[in-house]
């Protein structure tokens, strides 16, 4: 595992349970789900398929599904996994609290930290 630069993003009183949050960190778009149970999620921002907005989506926070609004491409919040179709799937980002300040980590070595399907790289 690569070593990790840690960014603050937002805080809790930004992203409630059952809630979205789309950031930038460090130029990439960022989408962050505060699930059920107060867990944090955080993945690429941008739809692997088409690098559509997936903040802009439709976010069913029971099912744990994020809806692309272009194409319908879906997927898990829990893991990033694509759903329909799968075989894709989201760079998922580490994620961390520290009092109420919620941080992303960064990793810190110049990998490319945004999927494109068909595109053979690992997270």
């Amino acid at each position: 595992m690569s070593d990790l630069r840690w960014v603050k993003v937002a805080t809790l009183n930004d992203l409630w349970e059952g809630d979205s949050l789309d950031v930038q960190v460090e130029g990439e778009e960022v989408i962050l789900f505060h699930l059920p149970g107060q867990e944090l999620r955080a993945f690429q921002g941008m739809c692997p398929h088409q690098e559509i907005l997936l903040h802009d989506g439709e976010m069913d926070f029971e099912k744990r599904i994020l809806t692309c609004r272009a194409h319908a491409w879906q997927f898990s919040m829990d893991d990033g996994a694509g759903v329909n179709p799968q075989g894709c799937r989201l760079y998922r980002y580490d994620v961390k609290t520290e009092a109420d300040d919620i941080f992303v980590g960064v990793p810190t070595d110049g990998r490319l930290r945004r999927l494109r399907h068909g595109e053979e790289q690992e997270a």
